[in-house]
This record gives C-alpha cells, sequence and structure tokens, in this order.
C-alpha cells in the first residue's frame, strides 16, 4: 500500500521507529499539531481579530462582541455574529479563525445535547469548561480563544479559555485584539454589585473603546445575557442603542 504523503504519517519506517505511548495519543499529542497551528495563523484564513467580553453578575453573565471578520488586511465580513448559545443556559464567544471557531460551537452544541439526553439533565458550567479546554488542547480547532459563559445550580460563571486549553473562571475577562483597550474600561466600571443592566452598558463601553481603536474589531455590538430563563441574544449596529 502506498505511503500517504500528507500530513498524515511521516512514512512507516519513521513510525516503526518511534516511541508511542501505549494509550497514546493523549490529548494534545495529535500529529503535526505544531506545523497545522503555524499554517491556521496564515493569511489566506478569515478570522475575527475582534474584541470580546464576559462579565458575571449575580443573576446571570453578559457577554458581548464585536461584528467584524478580517481577511489577511481587508474586512471580509461587516456582520458576524461572534457570540453563541452552546448551551440551555450557556454561551460562547469567538476569537480567532472562524472555521475552528463555528466547528467549536457545533462540537459544544451537540455534546450539551447529549449529555441532556443520557443524563436527563443539563451539563454544569464547569462540566462545559472542562469539555471546551479539553477540546482545544486536542489541537483540532486552531486557533480560537473564547470566553464561555452561564448559569447552573451553583450559579453564574465566567471562564476565560486559552487557545490551548487553559482555563480560568474570573469575575469578567476579555479575548481578542482589542482586549488592553476593553480591559481598561472593565477595571474602571466594574463592581461587586454589578447588575445585569449595569453590566450590558459596561460591556457596551469596553467594546465601543475597542473598536475606536483596533482596526480588527467594529461594525456594531452583539450581546448575550445568560440567565436562569436561557440565552438571549441582540444584535446592535449602533452603540447609542446601549448607552
Amino acid at each position: 500500500m502506498r505511503t500517504p504523503t500528507g500530513d498524515l504519517s511521516d512514512g512507516p519506517a519513521d513510525e516503526l521507529g518511534r516511541d508511542q505511548p501505549v494509550f497514546g495519543p493523549e490529548i494534545g499529542e495529535f500529529e503535526h499539531s505544531e506545523r497545522r497551528a503555524a499554517q491556521a495563523d496564515g493569511e489566506g484564513e478569515m478570522k475575527t481579530g475582534t474584541t470580546t467580553v464576559g462579565i458575571k453578575t449575580a443573576d446571570g453573565v453578559v457577554m458581548a462582541t464585536d461584528m467584524r471578520a478580517s481577511l489577511g488586511g481587508m474586512v471580509s465580513s461587516k456582520d458576524v455574529q461572534k457570540v453563541e448559545e452552546v448551551h440551555p443556559r450557556g454561551a460562547l464567544t469567538i476569537a480567532g479563525s472562524v472555521s475552528a471557531a463555528q466547528n467549536l460551537i457545533s462540537t459544544l452544541k451537540a455534546e450539551t445535547s447529549l449529555y441532556e439526553t443520557r443524563r436527563g439533565k443539563d451539563m454544569s458550567m464547569e462540566a462545559l469548561s472542562t469539555l471546551t479546554g479539553n477540546l482545544l488542547r486536542s489541537g483540532a480547532f486552531y486557533i480560537v480563544q473564547p470566553i464561555l459563559g452561564g448559569v447552573d445550580d451553583e450559579g453564574a460563571h465566567i471562564y476565560s479559555i486559552d487557545a490551548l486549553g487553559g482555563t480560568t473562571e474570573e469575575e469578567y475577562t476579555v479575548t481578542g485584539s482589542g482586549s488592553q483597550y476593553a480591559l481598561g474600561v472593565l477595571e474602571q466600571e466594574y463592581h461587586d454589585e454589578v447588575t445585569v443592566d449595569e453590566a450590558t452598558e459596561i460591556a457596551a463601553k469596553a467594546i465601543q473603546s475597542a473598536v475606536e481603536r483596533d482596526l480588527a474589531s467594529g461594525n456594531g455590538i452583539n450581546v448575550a445575557v445568560v440567565t436562569d430563563d436561557g440565552v438571549d441574544i441582540t444584535r446592535y449596529k449602533e452603540f447609542d442603542d446601549l448607552l
């Protein structure tokens, strides 16, 4: 049989001489993951550039993103929804590769639905954050840096998840190319008793600040409010509608 010449194998001889773990590959050990990561950073792939924000409150979470996607140095879309429901009471923002992010969202939706069908209850936010981190560590979703937010029996949760699957629960967090501008607003405006309405306005201010200075962010704002009642996602072309 002919040896594959693509990324799937270096050839039988190399395979026979390589030390392989009995139960491999472990998560993050897929073949040529580093090479695929470098390829995913090329100029020919559509990316969200982006600014995304997540804020936790006592009654739920607020997540906001801009609406611009880029292709190299060009704005490829002005109407991208960068926050999606992935759970009956959970949502995910996306920053990075559009195709990988779309695939990640589809996978999470399928897994949470399967979990509910098998166990008769919704997946907890801690379990969903662990699943998301594991999927990113697998190397199959280059390169995505999401924010996961939701509400479960323990209350509201916001998780910052890096492109390699590292997961941290936060009071508020940002991702994307406009992060530094948005984070400055959050540091100034956030307080422990923030309400959902206040968090929505703070998130809008943070995204607006990033849009003013970051070339890869712009063209409006998506806002997701997640409470015990579910996920409500609203799109605004003008920030004045929120401020």
